[in-house]
C-alpha cells in the first residue's frame, strides 16, 4: 500500500516503507481509542451536567478543574508528554464539558 503524500519524495526502501505503514496504523489505532476514551468521558460528564442541572449546582467548578489539572500535568510529566500540551488539551475538555452542562441546564429549566 503506497500512500499519496510519499510519492513526491522519490523512491522508498521498501523496509522503511513497511515500517512507515506499520506505524501509522498504529497511530490510526490509538486515534481510534481517543476519540472512543474521549466519548465515555463524554458520557460521564453528561450524567455530571444532568445531575448538577437537577440540584440547582454550576455547571463550573473551577476547584474540581484546578485539581484535575495540576493532577493531568503529574501524569504528562510521568508519561514524557509535554505538560503545557496535556493541560492544553484538558482546557479544551473542560470548556466543551462546561458547555455541555450550561445546555443541560437551559434545557431543564424551560
Amino acid at each position: 500500500m503506497t500512500d499519496q503524500s510519499d510519492r513526491s519524495v522519490g523512491p522508498v526502501d521498501e523496509s522503511a516503507r513497511d515500517e512507515l505503514v506499520r506505524l501509522r496504523d498504529s497511530i490510526d489505532n490509538i486515534d481510534a481509542a481517543v476519540v472512543y476514551m474521549l466519548a465515555e468521558r463524554f458520557k460521564c460528564t453528561q450524567q455530571v451536567g444532568r445531575l448538577k442541572a437537577g440540584h440547582d449546582l454550576p455547571p463550573a467548578d473551577p476547584a474540581r478543574e484546578a485539581r484535575q489539572i495540576a493532577r493531568l500535568r503529574q501524569l504528562a510529566e510521568s508519561a514524557k508528554l509535554d505538560p503545557a500540551f496535556a493541560e492544553k488539551l484538558l482546557n479544551f475538555i473542560i470548556a466543551e464539558v462546561i458547555r455541555h452542562h450550561e445546555t443541560i441546564a437551559n434545557d431543564l429549566k424551560s
